[in-house]
């Protein structure tokens, strides 16, 4: 049996860092958004085969991704089957990669809910939303979003998730330079931060209950873009607000910057222009939903 899913990439409108817990991770306010760039991936099992030598097989369009145990993909079976207690035998994992790595679009975390939701109806384990997202925040903070997409406010360390009104339509422009950002660093830089912290998280979310795009956009912030203060952020940055963007940050840890455009047209210019230096660009929609099934095939 082969089930394949799409699971969408995110971006952060917002990314407040409020402190360091004893335990290593970090509390988080933030308002996240599901966008229409998607990986596509593909489970092939026998849910009747049992074997005593278990096995989970990563492959991957995209070289530099890693095939093995530290997989997200990976990860994400082990916690399915530790969660469930079935038995299993060959697992077969094939993941066809968009969304680029290394930017802060949770493009692990999307293949790791792809797998979670797919070994859910392949295995018939009928888990609950609920319980699909707590084997996510298991695998990774960003796992539970990547499930249930659309448009939510994290808090805690990213897991916990509360449903908002959808982001006003708009168009989004998506570009990541060639570097990429260790995210632990990047929490390291903002650990030594002192002063007192500012939730725009509040404020952006008080813009989306006004429906307007444009006041959303007035409020877009990322702690780890301050910390960081890279010139190719603000760079890219500077070519979206020069072509009509209405407003722009770095999501997530980074390095990947996106653009919200009232304008579809705008948006597409401004990707042209962004395409004369850098080879990730993309123009996409805000999407209300997270990992769907999109095809189930059964061995003849």
């Amino acid at each position: 049996m082969r089930i394949t899913a799409t699971a969408p990439a995110k971006i952060n409108l917002t990314l407040d860092i409020l402190s360091r817990r004893p335990d290593g991770y970090h509390q988080v306010d933030m308002l996240m958004q599901s966008v229409s760039l998607y990986e596509t991936v593909s489970v092939t099992a026998d849910p009747e085969d049992s074997s005593e030598n278990p096995e989970i097989i990563i492959t991957c369009d995209k070289e530099g991704v890693p095939c093995d145990s530290s997989n997200i993909a990976h990860k994400a079976a082990v916690k399915f089957f530790e969660y469930t207690g079935i038995s299993y035998g060959k697992v077969q994992i094939d993941i066809h990669k968009e969304i680029p790595f290394g930017a802060g679009l949770a493009g692990g975390s999307a293949d790791g809910a792809a797998v979670i939701v797919i070994l859910n109806r392949l295995y018939d384990a009928r888990l609950s939303e609920e319980e699909l997202c707590s084997i996510g925040e298991k695998v990774g903070a960003d796992v539970p979003f990547c499930i249930v997409g659309g448009t939510k406010r994290a808090t805690g360390t990213g897991t916990t998730l509360k449903k908002l009104p959808k982001l006003p339509k708009c168009h989004i422009v998506l570009c990541k330079p060639e570097i990429s950002i260790s995210t632990s660093e990047a929490y390291a830089l903002a650990d030594k931060r002192t002063g007192a912290r500012f939730s725009y998280t509040d404020l952006c979310v008080n813009a989306l209950y006004s429906g307007s795009i444009r006041n959303v956009s007035d409020y877009l912030h990322n702690d780890f873009e301050e910390v960081l203060s890279l010139d190719v952020i603000n760079s890219i940055k500077s070519v979206m607000l020069k072509n009509k963007a209405r407003g722009a940050a770095m999501s997530g840890s980074g390095s990947a910057v996106f653009g919200l455009f009232i304008s579809e047209s705008k948006a597409l210019k401004c990707a042209d222009a962004l395409k004369a230096e850098y080879d990730d660009v993309y123009v996409v929609v805000p999407t209300k939903e997270g990992c769907v099934i999109t095809d189930i095939s059964y061995n003849e």
